[in-house]
């Protein structure tokens, strides 16, 4: 299934589900300058959430207009793993634990 434009949906990683939500669009900030992208992510009947915090998209940085948001299954599937590999445990407790993703996606 591909979740190409969407604000949310479900993903399939290791026999796992897990739901993912756009919570931020690239921004401007006036104390930060541009923010990226954040996708919420959760394990399907878990409590503790992760978050995924994009930079800002290389165009914007550049001045030019905002480009569509590029999110689909194979983004947030990359970002589950990255994040369980850095320590995310969906099946504990706790506040969410927010990872930040590099310019080449890891």
């Amino acid at each position: 299934m591909l979740n190409m434009h969407n604000q949310a949906g479900t993903v399939l990683v290791d026999e796992v589900t897990y739901e993912w939500e756009l919570r931020r669009e690239p921004q401007w900030s006036d104390a930060d300058g541009w923010r990226g992208m954040t996708i919420a992510l959760l394990q399907t009947d878990t409590q503790r959430e992760a978050v995924l915090e994009f930079p800002p998209p290389k165009r914007l940085l550049k001045g030019l207009q905002r480009g569509r948001l590029q999110i689909n299954d194979a983004i947030v599937s990359r970002g589950i793993r990255a994040a369980l590999a850095a320590g995310w445990e969906p099946t504990s407790r706790g506040k969410p634990v927010v990872f930040t993703v590099d310019a080449d996606g890891n």
